[in-house]
């Protein structure tokens, strides 16, 4: 859990502190899948190109010749104009007042530019609904010649087009904020003029501005600075000699090289009255994408529930499930992504994705080093102690071996090598060890042709466990095989030692079979795999009872009844901690 925290916390810092590079990547997903839309059919926008400057004589065009393609425009049908060019200065031809006189037949529109320079025109009315208001703020704006702007038809509107984080233009403010009162841009001025409107709608929030409505057409969601997400829709494009522009406003530019600035855009270059004209047409879109005022909330929700998720689904269904799993939620977080961008509510899944990515890889990369631990402890616990075949079936599946301990019925066998502290006393050391390594080593390998598990050595000791850690099939017969193999590996050392000059050993095996607790027992410090409980207890019983019972091995009733060999009922003995006789049995 605390790593969980931890890497939920390292992850959400982009998204809470919006770093720039978190930005731009946001903002380019959202180019990609924001729906472009389809054109109204409603504008046109007319290129002054360098072709036509060419057969004009040159930049600028006389505001004379100006008129004549006001009127000629609208005598083919255009319902207003668009000029996206500014006329600062007073034409040095004289041709202001056919300029003015041109605009008095129809809707015209001329841009305002961005100036840091303080001075405002006149503010529009503006009806204001809700508290706060927030919103984007002019520095000033450069302003048209007088005559041009005295029409009743004539408007004016912003054609400033502020950029993102990465230089590109895509929000632009419907209106912008003055020390008076509002400004709208171009675009939105357009579609006041259209629609004979004299107020704006501002409704607010405690964030900033909710929406902004034109009187007459449907209300514009948009950003808490009033910015709307521009859908790039490329209208209805002709020329000065086509002039095809019946039914539409006609938005004039100049795209002639050098003369306007082109601005970066999602979409490439672009001149201010082909952007000008798209933020007009996006205005107009039913499912105008725009970034809520509760996306960072959302985006947070989204990222928090996902991405824990899919560190649960990684750390607790395994490899072949917790991948499965985590890519059905990485489908379904995408596909929630393209469902709201498509409805038009711009909301980030992106640094969401990226960071379940993240987080799968960390908490896949836990989980296999806790995996390859366990193996590692499985290896070094049991590598002495059983088959090497059992040791690669338990690294294989872990899940057989229940770390812990678990009660199961299993097989205990018990040996003892008769005489060691005479043996002890009589020898020098280095014999004693030499002939106990080999007497241990004899009892070990009959104990791993059975697939058996030597639990431990206890001096001249041996114990060892069937049917543990790993289920196995018939261990009683199993661990009576091995008693008798055992007293056979123990004939053949003999023959060896007395050919060495080495006394010979004997040996008392104790097996019997019933339920006890295996697993890892101990201190937290220390523990060991082993087993305890009646049955094991009896078992050594057993094996201290064959020194009286003068056999080498005895074997429980429990044992004797499920194995598979004719053995020898010896009598009935009382052992130790027992208050009933034992049915003990031998080798026939």
């Amino acid at each position: 859990m605390k790593k969980l925290l931890l890497l939920l916390a390292v992850l959400s810092l982009p998204l809470l502190f919006q770093f720039n590079a978190y930005q731009i990547l946001k903002l380019k997903t959202f180019d990609a899948f924001v729906p472009k839309g389809i054109s109204s059919n409603y504008f046109a926008v007319l290129s002054i190109t360098e072709e036509d400057l060419d057969r004009e004589g040159g930049y600028p065009l006389p505001r004379a010749r100006l008129a004549e393609i006001q009127n000629k425009l609208i005598a083919q049908g255009a319902i207003g104009v668009g000029w996206v060019i500014g006329f600062p200065h007073a034409d040095r031809l004289g041709g202001d007042k056919d300029f003015a006189a041109s605009m008095n037949y129809s809707r015209t529109v001329l841009p305002l530019f961005e100036n840091d320079n303080g001075e405002y025109p006149n503010t529009v009315g503006t009806v204001i609904l809700g508290d706060g208001t927030g919103g984007y703020v002019a520095k000033g704006t450069t302003q048209n010649i007088e005559i041009l702007k005295q029409s009743q038809w004539t408007d004016q509107g912003i054609a400033s087009a502020p950029v993102d984080v990465d230089n590109l233009v895509r929000r632009i403010p419907l209106l912008y904020q003055t020390p008076d009162g509002w400004l709208a841009a171009f675009g939105t001025q357009v579609l006041k003029s259209l629609a004979g409107a004299d107020t704006y709608v501002i409704k607010t929030n405690e964030n900033g501005i909710e929406e902004i409505r034109v009187k007459g057409l449907p209300p514009v969601k948009v950003d808490s600075l009033g910015r709307k997400w521009v859908s790039w829709i490329v209208p209805h494009e002709t020329s000065l000699q086509e002039m095809d522009v019946e039914g539409r406003f006609v938005f004039v530019g100049v795209t002639a090289a050098g003369v306007m600035p082109q601005l970066a855009t999602p979409v490439g270059l672009l001149e201010p009255h082909y952007i000008q004209a798209a933020l007009a047409e996006s205005i107009l879109q039913g499912n105008s994408p725009y970034i809520p005022d509760y996306a960072l909330a959302v985006e947070v929700a989204i990222f928090l529930s996902t991405v824990a998720l899919m560190w649960v689904l990684l750390s607790k269904l395994g490899i072949t499930w917790g991948i499965l799993s985590g890519g059905v939620l990485f489908g379904l977080t995408v596909t929630l992504g393209l469902q709201l961008i498509t409805k038009g509510v711009l909301i980030d899944v992106v640094w969401t994705l990226i960071s379940q990515i993240l987080a799968s890889t960390v908490a896949f990369y836990l989980n296999f080093r806790t995996q390859h631990r366990l193996r590692q402890q499985i290896k070094k616990q049991f590598e002495h102690y059983l088959d090497p075949r059992q040791v690669k079936q338990l690294q294989k599946n872990p899940e057989l071996l229940k770390l812990g301990g678990e009660k199961r019925y299993a097989t205990f066998l018990f040996t003892d090598v008769r005489g060691f502290t005479s043996l002890s006393e009589t020898l020098p050391p280095e014999q004693v060890t030499y002939i106990m390594n080999k007497a241990l080593t004899a009892q070990q390998k009959a104990v791993q042709k059975y697939e058996g598990m030597v639990d431990k050595y206890i001096g001249d000791a041996m114990m060892a466990i069937f049917n543990a850690p790993l289920d196995q099939d018939e261990h009683e017969n199993r661990a009576v095989n091995c008693a008798f193999q055992i007293v056979e590996n123990m004939k053949e050392l003999n023959q060896e030692l007395i050919v060495e000059g080495l006394p010979s050993i004997a040996i008392g095996i104790g097996v019997n079979s019933g339920d006890a607790v295996i697993g890892n027992m101990g201190s937290e410090q220390r523990f060991d795999y082993t087993a305890i409980g009646d049955a094991v207890n009896t078992a050594a019983r057993l094996e201290s009872a064959t020194k009286e019972q003068k056999v080498d091995i005895l074997i429980g009733e429990s044992t004797a009844k499920s194995c598979q060999h004719d053995l020898h009922l010896v009598s009935e003995i009382k052992v130790k901690g027992k208050e009933k006789p034992l049915r003990v049995y031998t080798n026939a």
